[in-house]
């Protein structure tokens, strides 16, 4: 019978398992066969033995055998830290073994070996890394943190993302967790600060296709721990400091900056990151194949959601410590204050940081919107508007306000604090909004000038930062992507004309631009589809924009009463000194987003329509007028193109705003627009009053609207409405003339460059410079003629059933010369001049332009029951011409317009030139008239003398309101 194995003591089984945990032995030198790793402590074995003590491993010993482990020079010992982190693994290897024991008591008091095993080893390694001369030997040639590795181990992830990769060293189980985990701050501070300048040089100059997720899930775990967050923003380079602080230097030396650099968005040379996404995705795309391109879309849009998530789990793990909140947004507000100046056209990228960091910024900031964005808005009143008033953590000084000047801004702000300082000892529910603010729950309590700062809910500070944030990132880029396409077409146009003046004169020279303009377009081609891929592509980020926007009009509406017309007669002072950049921005993103396809699918926009009905015409609300023309594009991007085809068509036909006053403020704005105080208003005006005109012409064909209009057209005939008819011919002969002086410009120039020996013997730069001024013709002439087609076709439907304002005695003439000028351009002596080899190019269409000519003069003829309309058309001395009517029937048969229209518009010709005669044979009968009779604007008799009360001079009363129409200041004089 086998003799049974002998039990060992608990002091025994102590002994061994701590031999195994820290390699060393007390007992003499290990056998050859055993684990080269394994130390003989000698002198440790001797000072044992002299105090009477047996040669074994104890919890009492433990301390004292590792330091004499770390301290000593031994043979085939591993480096301090690779052996402390050893150790760990070790005593959790012990540890799963102790599991299987029997004896209860035994294993408890063996697990309690092994945990304190354990906590040394961490301690060790703490105090290793915070000084790592301690121990020789220990000094690591890197200048990169030896816990890096182990920390890029345990966030590894089994799938790693694009651009990833797996270096890392796979920590002990609970290894990372108890490093982190103590309280210690001052030991894991500087150990800390080294992992966080270890990670921000990974992804230095990183772009989306590099290995920024590892350091990133890193960065994400080491905030998750108290300890790392309040390091991370106690770091000096947390918000760095110095006299040369800017946008940039903030991005590029913050630890943080680095990883919102991180994008597929192209910046300047020399801080750009590597892989070049558009040179690795996007060269030569026009020969890629659509699935290729579209893998690479996917690929960026993923990465950078990755990216997004990550980098807002950081920010939010900061902002649930409330020790780390305020640091926050300190380090926000300074990014944003110190970046001010990327609103500006030009963005210097030395000073400024890239468009990459900011449309991360915006993406990280709305998701961190979204509690409060939801559907009901629910909790829209925590955002107090004094926040831009008294708040001092974000700089709102420099920037444009709604309506108020920046002195009623002060003043304001002045009498605020004039009535906190005396209500300063109040404590009562009568205390104003302000210091209800202040007293609230604080998203942080710093210090700013010596005085406390307000104290705002998170969610009021968020929401403002957001808002700064976007203008500065999101909306920026947008700008910037619209800058890139034009800049392309302009390029596209340039090396059209190179390529024709190569077919025409072939030179060296010209090959060279030919090249550099094909090389730039490439370029530029590239730096389009990176935009295209991180946000155009991005639906959600879309999505996520447009939800905060909603919450910034209902939030702006809410201060002046709600979704009502019409609006209060005094803007509140909070609405009037909000920056203007609010609105601007939340139009410029549905601009943007009406722009892609479908990125509006499944999102309500009747907030966003009924805060464009109740401003765009409210100059007493949003003083900028181009402002208000923003809102215009806004609607003229959702007007259904096609009857409905569209799934905004409701917001126009269903809508109750909408059909109330839409057509009444489109008007008032057509008005409003002559005169918007920039040196450019004469040629802005032409643009907005398109925009205005489509969607005019879209209402016209709305029932419901064309009631709305009529009726306005008969209130406001005398007031809006005459001012509109007014505004819409001087547009009209403007541009139409303008068109056809043009049309007789580019025809000389034709005629020169198709006489091909006489311009071959030109010099080259001449030909060059003629080629150009050719092409910008055609431009010109293209975008004139079809804002006058547009202006002319107004004309033509709304006449056929609003007549009697075109008949008041101040329009009828006017209205009469108009028609005349146009009929004696289109079918007069010159028409042939006119004639181009492809019209349709140039949105030239001189048969569709005579048939609406004529119809107005039709549709006058049939509403003038005073029959005046002849005697206004004969009157014209500069344009009419009898035979005109003759020629201009004789074209409208060829072109098969309808019989009866034709008939009377002859029957109109016949009155005319029967007026004539009659006019002829009055002033015969009158003879001379004497000139105190006579109006001294345009020296005709007067039917209804005025006397003007300023200058008391006697005018005929349809002559001096014809001559005031245009100038809405001097109107208000009109007798």
């Amino acid at each position: 019978m086998a003799t049974p194995k002998p039990q060992r003591s608990p002091q025994e089984i102590e002994d061994i398992i701590l031999r195994k945990i820290f390699l060393v032995t007390l007992a003499g030198a290990p056998s050859p066969e055993a684990d080269p790793r394994i130390v003989y402590l000698e002198l440790t074995a001797a000072e044992v033995l002299s105090e009477g003590k047996e040669l074994r491993l104890s919890r009492d010993l433990m301390e004292r055998v590792l330091i004499d482990r770390l301290s000593g020079s031994f043979p085939n010992a591993e480096p301090p830290f690779q052996y402390l982190t050893g150790c760990y693994s070790r005593a959790s290897d012990e540890g799963r073994k102790i599991g299987s024991m029997k004896d209860k008591s035994v294993k408890a008091e063996m697990e309690e070996v092994v945990r304190q095993a354990k906590k040394l080893a961490v301690s060790y390694c703490r105090i290793h890394l915070g000084n790592p001369e301690m121990f020789g030997g220990g000094v690591s040639k890197s200048n990169v943190s030896p816990l890096l590795p182990y920390v890029f181990g345990k966030v590894a992830s089994t799938v790693e993302g694009f651009g990833s990769t797996s270096e890392g060293v796979k920590p002990p189980p609970g290894f990372i967790e108890e490093f982190f985990g103590d309280s210690d701050f001052d030991s894991l501070d500087p150990i800390l600060k080294q992992l966080y300048e270890d990670l921000r040089g990974s992804v230095l100059k990183v772009s989306a296709l590099g290995n920024f997720q590892q350091p990133l899930r890193a960065l994400m775990l080491l905030v998750s721990f108290p300890m790392g967050a309040m390091s991370l923003v106690n770091h000096p380079w947390w918000i760095p400091k110095g006299a040369y602080l800017n946008g940039r230097v903030i991005e590029m030396t913050s630890i943080l900056g680095p990883f919102f650099h991180v994008s597929a968005l192209p910046d300047r040379t020399i801080f750009k990151s590597q892989p070049d996404v558009g040179e690795q995705c996007f060269s030569e795309a026009s020969t890629r194949r659509p699935a290729d391109l579209l893998s690479s879309f996917t690929t960026i849009k993923t990465v950078m959601n990755n990216l997004y998530t990550g980098l807002k789990e950081v920010l939010l793990s900061l902002l649930k410590n409330a020790e780390t909140r305020d640091s926050v947004l300190e380090y926000l507000a300074e990014v944003i204050n110190k970046n001010a100046s990327r609103a500006h056209i030009q963005v210097d990228p030395m000073s400024c940081a890239s468009s990459g960091m900011f449309v991360n910024l915006s993406a990280v900031m709305l998701q961190l919107c979204e509690p409060f964005i939801d559907r009901d808005l629910s909790k829209k009143d925590k955002i107090d508007p004094k926040y831009v008033f008294y708040s001092n953590r974000l700089d709102w000084r420099p920037l444009t306000a709604l309506h108020a000047s920046s002195e009623e801004v002060a003043e304001w702000i002045n009498k605020g604090d004039t009535e906190k300082n005396t209500k300063s000892g109040e404590r009562n529910e009568g205390q104003n909004r302000l210091l209800q603010s202040q007293e609230a729950t604080s998203s942080g309590s710093g210090q700013s000038s010596g005085t406390e700062r307000a104290k705002y809910p998170f969610i009021c500070e968020c929401f403002f930062m957001t808002a700064r944030v976007l203008n500065l990132g999101l909306l920026k880029a947008f700008s910037d992507f619209k800058h890139l396409v034009q800049d392309i077409s302009r390029y596209e146009d340039t090396l059209s004309t190179l390529k024709d003046m190569q077919g025409q004169a072939p030179s060296q020279q010209v090959d060279i631009e030919i090249a550099r303009v094909e090389k730039e377009i490439e370029l530029f081609s590239q730096e389009k589809l990176c935009y295209e891929a991180q946000i155009l592509r991005d639906k959600d980020l879309i999505q996520w924009a447009l939800s905060f926007y909603r919450l910034m009009v209902v939030w702006l509406v809410d201060m002046v009463g709600g979704f009502k017309m019409p609006l209060p007669s005094d803007c509140p002072k909070e609405f009037a000194c909000m920056p203007e950049h609010f609105v601007e921005d939340t139009m410029e993103l549905l601009i943007f987003a009406s722009r892609i396809p479908k990125a509006l699918d499944g999102f309500l926009l009747d907030d966003f329509m009924n805060f464009i009905i109740m401003f765009m015409a409210s100059p007493q609300f949003v003083r900028n007028p181009y402002l208000r023309a923003k809102m215009v594009e806004v609607l003229n991007c959702w007007m259904p193109r096609r009857s409905g085809s569209s799934i905004t068509a409701s917001l126009f036909e269903g809508h109750q705003l909408s059909l109330q006053y839409l057509v009444r403020n489109l008007l008032k704005l057509y008005v409003d627009i002559e005169f918007t105080g920039s040196h450019t208003q004469f040629y802005d005006k032409f643009n907005i009053r398109h925009n205005i005109a489509e969607l005019l012409e879209y209402l016209w064909q709305v029932p419901s609207h064309r009631n709305i209009w009529r009726q306005i057209a008969k209130e406001e005939e005398k007031g809006v409405y005459l001012n509109f008819l007014n505004f819409l011919i001087n547009d009209s002969i403007y541009l139409l003339d303008e068109s056809l002086n043009k049309i007789l410009e580019l025809k000389t120039l034709e005629a020169e460059m198709s006489n091909t020996t006489e311009w071959e013997r030109r010099p080259a730069q001449e030909r060059q410079e003629r080629t150009r001024l050719f092409h910008s013709q055609e431009n010109i002439i293209r975008i004139d003629m079809k804002l006058a087609n547009e202006d002319v076709s107004l004309l033509a439907f709304t006449s056929e059933q609003i007549t009697a304002p075109f008949l008041l005695p101040e329009m009828v003439e006017r209205v009469a010369s108009m028609l005349n000028y146009f009929l004696l351009q289109l079918v007069g002596p010159q028409r042939k001049s006119l004639s181009l080899k492809d019209p349709e190019k140039y949105e030239f269409r001189p048969k569709d332009l005579l048939k609406q000519i004529v119809q107005i003069y039709v549709h006058l003829a049939r509403g003038d029951s005073g029959n005046i309309f002849p005697a206004a058309i004969s009157k014209d001395g500069r344009s009419y011409n009898e035979q005109l009517f003759g020629a201009a029937a004789e074209v409208l048969r060829r072109i098969g317009e309808d019989g009866r229209v034709v008939r009377e518009f002859l029957d109109l010709g016949a009155k005319a030139k029967v007026a004539a005669t009659e006019a002829m044979d009055t002033e015969e009968v009158l003879g001379e008239i004497p000139e105190e009779f006579l109006d001294p604007i345009q020296y005709t008799l007067m039917k209804d003398p005025v006397i003007l009360p300023s200058s008391r001079i006697t005018v005929d009363r349809p002559v001096i309101q014809r001559h005031l129409l245009s100038d809405t200041v001097n109107i208000l004089s009109t007798v």
